[in-house]
């Protein structure tokens, strides 16, 4: 007998094919056999050591989070419910260029640092690797669901070149094309960029473009924040299919939005550049979040020249009056390239997260309702926060546009992705809700996507640019990572006030073939492994 039987499931396979009824037994990790209703009628069903009665329920492939900001949840929260409880069965990590590998001692604790609004400064982490495979070997341990790995091109050129604005030396080019060549044949599906963080941002396009090649002739793809998602976003997504066209390098744009009020009403021209090069041969996938307000962290919005140097470099400047009176200047006057070329708009900036609890009263405030209480200037109390909170508040910026959401997510390149910043009081709740609110509130309630369509889009086609040749599909022979959600009732628990309630609707995902939520609860399994490119 076979492990578990999952009878009468309306079976949305992954393919964009319509619903059919089925049997789907999985022995060993692997879907061994389906039988479908047709098939089964006058002949006895397959039987299991376990049974689960599917009826009324819809059987998927697990979702993918293409944008997920797990690198060191996965190892400090083995329960991992905010991704497990949506039915995700794999997130790639290393993204918006700046991770944990590949680094020296130096480079890990100034990443560290700088990304502690993403994911915590890591008292409680063993760092006890330095390289890509390293970390990889580290996932391998056990984790709630499965993990790949993007290298970080701003890690890359911090180890390198350091954290200073300069192009790279022949040498130093050389030497970043090797450590990349490394994370690939160590097992990295790709490469990341954050061209509005630093150091990353610093890099040329020449520099960009021979790391490019390199991931291109691996079978990797590029996967870049781009310099705009603001005054200049459609010259910034160009930039990046030209690179990556020159580069013949696949292109996977991160979460793709088009953002600010210079971008309302401006998805077409955007999605119409993708399909120019699309129909010219390009390479080209995107993911993004079914919500308007963006997440990163408030030292991000700086302009680029203050915070050349590292995070020590930023919190001098902070607190050098005249230098901070430049700083403010560019945010709040010229628009600084760290908040997309657009004069901050104080308002729009909710403090979600902070690392010293001694300021937890600014969370779930915007800075100028914070300013206004204390009679102060916005841009008072964010210098205060940020230099209080050596750099490690994190904002959601209320800037997106609902009708830019749903045009880009009907484009034939779309997947899906978290963007999922799990630290604060009050995280964005897309960490939380993403892949239920794709289902309950696009599908369900607002058929902007089809059932068949959507379930596409969040696993075989994440899957074919990921390059994995037994997931995303529900398929004799593949994975037995799969999600059982009822679609009547799917729906995201997270919201702006209570932004880590945990989804309903979703009673079973199975991780190679192990429940890790059974029930609607999570187990105690940690069957995630890391999953590595598959060589050319």
């Amino acid at each position: 007998m076979e492990d578990l039987v999952i009878r009468d499931a309306d079976v949305v396979d992954g393919s964009g094919a319509d619903a059919y009824r089925a049997d789907v037994v999985i022995d060993a990790g692997r879907i061994v056999s389906i039988v479908k209703e047709a098939a089964a009628a006058g002949c006895q069903r397959p039987r299991a050591t376990r049974e689960i009665d599917a009826e009324g329920l819809v059987l998927s492939p697990g979702f993918i989070d293409m944008h997920a900001h797990s690198d060191l949840a996965l190892l400090r929260d083995p329960d991992h419910s905010a991704k497990a409880a949506q039915g995700v069965t794999l997130e790639v990590l290393g993204q918006d260029g700046l991770s944990y590998a590949p680094v020296d001692d130096r480079t890990l604790e100034e990443v560290r640092r700088a990304i502690t609004g993403w994911n915590g400064y890591g008292d409680d982490i063993d760092f006890d690797w330095r390289s890509v495979g390293g970390y990889l070997d580290r996932l391998d341990r056990g984790i709630a669901v499965n993990a790949a790995y993007l290298i970080p091109q701003g890690t890359v050129r911090a180890l390198v070149v350091g954290w200073e604005d300069r192009a790279a030396t022949p040498d130093e080019l050389d030497r970043m094309r090797r450590l990349v060549a490394e994370g690939l044949e160590q097992g990295a599906v790709g490469l990341s960029s954050g061209l509005t963080y630093t150091p990353g941002m610093y890099a040329r396009d020449a520099e960009l473009t021979e790391l490019c090649r390199v991931v291109g002739s691996y079978g990797g793809y590029y996967c870049p924040h781009h310099r705009s998602y603001g005054a200049g976003a459609l010259e910034a997504y160009a930039e990046m299919v030209a690179l990556a066209r020159e580069a013949d390098c696949p292109l996977h744009l991160a979460h793709a939005t088009m953002n600010f009020g210079v971008n309302r009403g401006r998805a077409p021209e955007l999605l119409a550049l993708l399909d120019r090069a699309l129909d010219a041969g390009a390479d080209i996938t995107l993911d993004t979040y079914p919500y308007t307000p963006g997440c990163t962290t408030l030292a991000a919005l700086l302009p680029s020249w203050a915070s050349e140097g590292g995070p020590e470099e930023v919190l001098a400047r902070l607190t050098d009056p005249a230098t901070a009176g430049r700083i403010r200047h560019d945010l709040e006057v010229t628009g600084s390239d760290g908040c997309h070329g657009v004069p901050v708009e104080w308002e729009t900036i909710e403090i979600s997260g902070v690392g010293d609890p001694a300021l937890g009263e600014f969370v779930g405030r915007t800075v100028r309702e914070s300013a206004d209480l204390r009679g102060e200037a916005p841009w008072d109390t964010a210098r205060r926060l940020l230099v209080r909170d050596r750099l490690g508040t994190t904002i959601l910026q209320h800037v997106g546009h609902e009708e830019n959401v749903r045009a880009i997510m009907r484009h034939r390149a779309h997947t899906g992705g978290s963007d999922g910043i799990l630290r604060g009081s009050k995280p964005h709740p897309r960490a939380y809700g993403t892949f239920p609110r794709y289902l309950g509130h696009y599908v369900r309630e607002l058929g902007v996507l089809t059932l068949e369509e959507c379930v596409a889009r969040l696993t075989s086609r994440p899957a074919a640019r990921l390059r994995l040749p037994d997931r995303g599909l529900v398929r004799e022979g593949y994975r037995a990572d799969l999600v059982l959600f009822d679609p009547q009732t799917v729906a995201a628990g997270a919201t702006f006030a209570e932004p880590r309630r945990l989804p309903t609707g979703i009673p079973y995902v199975l991780v190679d073939g192990r429940f890790v939520i059974e029930d609607g609860r999570r187990t105690d399994a940690l069957p995630g492994r890391s999953v590595r490119r598959t060589p050319l």
